[in-house]
């Protein structure tokens, strides 16, 4: 059963400047390719721990410290790798039922 609301999907950098705004937008790319409706917003490691997103996105250096904070932790090594993180979220989401 697919999620009956919109996804909140958090891009987290160490400062929450440049690289988490890249990754959000090849976020917002790969989640539309998906067709799910999801709001996507950068931030930095320190602002994230205040949040509650549904998924995480990060490099593991920083998603290793936020693995308990939402039930999709996805790490990337590319930011700009938009096939790769469709991948990652065609199959975590389906693993969590969000996906139809």
């Amino acid at each position: 059963m697919a999620l009956d609301r919109r996804l909140d999907v958090l891009a987290v950098c160490g400062v929450g400047m440049g690289t988490s705004l890249m990754l959000k937008m090849t976020a917002e790319d790969a989640l539309s390719t998906l067709g799910v409706d999801a709001r996507v917003e950068n931030t930095d490691i320190g602002s994230a721990r205040g949040m509650s997103p549904d998924v995480v996105i990060g490099q593991g250096m920083h998603t290793s410290e936020l693995e308990d904070l939402a039930p999709v932790v996805i790490t990337v090594s590319d930011f700009l790798d938009k096939e790769g993180l469709v991948e990652q979220l065609r199959e975590r989401l389906s693993e969590k039922g969000w996906l139809a």
